[in-house]
């Protein structure tokens, strides 16, 4: 279907482009011929309509024979030997309504003087159809080039999502091997801890799944289920893990993207805590500068300690999923230093919507 039928408003405003136009040459033939003005338009303002619906044949042809390298000849000769059909038709079709419209209402001397401007409509009806083949190749360009750029946008969009699933599956394993391992040392000696974390596991696993599902969440979701993964982590540790928070009012309710601050905290208590004898204490700050929203998470280290396999795959996830989401005014920066290593992520501080359903 020729996409003028598809829309009606569109159709409607090419039939009067095409009546106007029908009007404008039935007053110069007017003024042309010694005719009354009701025969004159009578004449051509219904075969300038039938003109309008013939070139939109250009469209079939113009589909059938592309402009592609090397077959552009091949396309300008059919077109020619279109327009000429077309014009052709049109001149017989307007040269049988004439003698129709004479008989219907004699007028003297008016079929000679239609037979007369034969050549004229004939001289009309061609260079409109080409006129109209070049319309249709540059809409068929247009069509291209819109349907291309479709493509890539949406060949983007399942690149983006089968990152973030790759991340995703790639999070998940990571921290449920050290939440097993942790279980598995609990079950002989604290068989009730070994129960408890199971269940906060469980709850754990149940709000990452729902959150990382989203393309963003609002931070104090965020930090829930950072409470959920501190609180698994608490019944392994006991009192040698500690936590101090400093949460802004403004800070919470910014929207961010969903399972960036748990690869953080966990390389914390992983590279952190883990690695003291004493344990340590970790320090999540999250607060607004302006138009920047600040997340930091702060832990201790061993000095002494050998360097750990892995280390670095926490804040490499954080990284990615960060250019995965385009927050091109994001950063993450680490730092270590004598007094523990600090991790401060940088984003815009988009207001929050009201929570999700």
């Amino acid at each position: 279907m020729h996409p003028f039928f598809a829309q009606r408003q569109r159709l409607a405003l090419y039939l009067l482009a095409w009546l106007l136009a029908g009007a404008g040459l039935a007053e110069a033939l007017r003024r042309a011929l010694p005719q009354p003005t009701p025969f004159a338009y009578a004449l051509v303002v219904p075969v300038s309509l039938m003109l309008g619906f013939a070139v939109l044949s250009a469209w079939w042809v113009c589909r059938a024979n592309p402009l592609a390298e090397g077959r552009f000849g091949k396309a300008a000769l059919t077109q020619l030997g279109a327009a000429l059909q077309v014009g052709a038709l049109w001149t017989a079709a307007t040269a049988a309504w004439g003698v129709a419209l004479t008989r219907l209402a004699p007028q003297p001397g008016a079929l000679a003087a239609v037979r007369a401007e034969w050549p004229l409509f004939f001289a009309i009806g061609v260079p409109a159809y080409l006129l109209s083949a070049i319309v249709h190749y540059l809409a068929i360009a247009f069509e291209a080039s819109h349907d291309a750029e479709r493509r890539v946008l949406e060949s983007e969009v399942t690149a983006r999502e089968a990152e973030l699933r790759a991340l995703r599956a790639q999070l998940n394993p990571h921290f449920l091997f050290n939440s097993l391992n942790s279980i598995n040392a609990l079950v002989g000696s604290d068989p009730e801890g070994a129960r408890r974390m199971c269940e906060r596991l469980g709850e754990f696993l149940r709000r990452t799944l729902a959150l990382g599902a989203r393309d963003d969440v609002a931070l104090s979701e965020e930090l829930e289920l950072v409470e959920d993964y501190l609180a698994i982590e608490q019944v392994r540790f006991g009192a040698r893990l500690g936590i101090e928070r400093d949460f802004a009012p403004d800070a919470v309710s910014c929207r961010v993207p969903p399972l960036l601050l748990q690869p953080l905290v966990e390389n914390a208590v992983k590279h952190g805590v883990a690695g003291r004898i004493e344990g340590g204490v970790i320090r999540l700050v999250a607060r607004r500068h302006g138009d920047a929203l600040v997340l930091e998470v702060h832990n201790p280290v061993d000095e002494d300690a050998p360097a750990r396999p892995g280390a670095g795959l926490g804040l490499e996830n954080v990284r990615r999923r960060l250019a995965v989401f385009g927050a091109r005014a994001a950063r993450l920066d680490a730092l270590r230093g004598e007094a523990g290593f600090h991790v401060t992520l940088v984003l815009p501080a988009t207001a929050g919507r009201g929570e999700d359903s």
